[in-house]
């Protein structure tokens, strides 16, 4: 039997070899380097928290950027709104006091506190917000049996709370008060008793702390007589709420 031959398949080409790395020029070089730097410092730059010029919790004496600061909350009418919106509204700047929990007796004695004093304060064309994450039912509720001539603004989330310094952790309202003027500039950023709240407010309006021609405001720190004030209006807040 004759022996049949199998033709062998031609080789495949090798593959053409890749043309060399072009150099980089002396411009792409300083541009990478460039680049390289530009990422390098913002990685090393802080990141601002809440608005404000300097990181961490705002400070007597910071300047906020009130655009965006703490959300969106909702007064107890139900209405949308943002610090900045207050701000606006507003002749000298804006008071923020916060509260644990609504219609428990600490914060029933805060806000009253604020109610009696109100007409004093607001004189030269400041504005007074209690804020809360209670809901705007139960906010509500609580500004009518109180008779309170301020809105109370809802924060459920906290933002606001926590962008002012007074969220607890991991939860809850710590009570204390904030303080800025139409500049963005805070005047108050502490916590405080019941009474401290309203009289560091008191001491503010007094010294023209909202006014740019007599002089900036220092917030004074709790004294131990507010900070035992504070404590027992914590505990029976505690207890109502069990």
């Amino acid at each position: 039997m004759p022996v049949e031959l199998r033709k062998r398949k031609a080789p495949a080409p090798a593959p053409a070899p890749e043309p060399p790395a072009k150099k980089q020029s002396k411009v792409s070089k300083a541009a990478a380097k460039v680049k390289a730097a530009v990422k390098s410092a913002a990685a090393a730059k802080p990141a601002e928290t809440n608005g404000s010029t300097k990181p961490g919790k705002p400070a007597v004496g910071d300047v906020i950027s009130l655009d965006g600061f703490g959300g969106e909350v909702e007064t107890n009418d139900g209405v949308k709104t943002t610090l900045k919106a207050l701000v606006d509204e507003s002749k000298a700047g804006v008071v923020l006091f916060t509260y644990p929990k609504a219609s428990t007796p600490g914060c029933t004695n805060q806000v009253c506190l604020f109610r009696d004093a109100y007409t004093d304060l607001t004189k030269d064309g400041l504005l007074i917000y209690g804020l809360s994450t209670d809901s705007p039912k139960a906010n509500t509720t609580f500004k009518t049996k109180q008779n309170l001539p301020y809105p109370l603004l809802c924060d459920p989330s906290a933002t606001l709370i926590g962008a002012i310094g007074l969220k607890k952790t991991p939860k809850g309202t710590q009570r204390g008060v904030f303080a800025v003027d139409k500049t963005g500039k805070i005047l108050l950023a502490e916590p405080g008793s019941p009474a401290g709240t309203v009289n560091a407010v008191k001491e503010l309006v007094a010294a023209g702390g909202f006014s740019t021609t007599k002089g900036e405001a220092v917030a004074d720190k709790p004294t131990n007589g507010e900070a035992a004030e504070e404590k027992k209006a914590e505990e029976a807040d505690g207890k109502s709420a069990e």
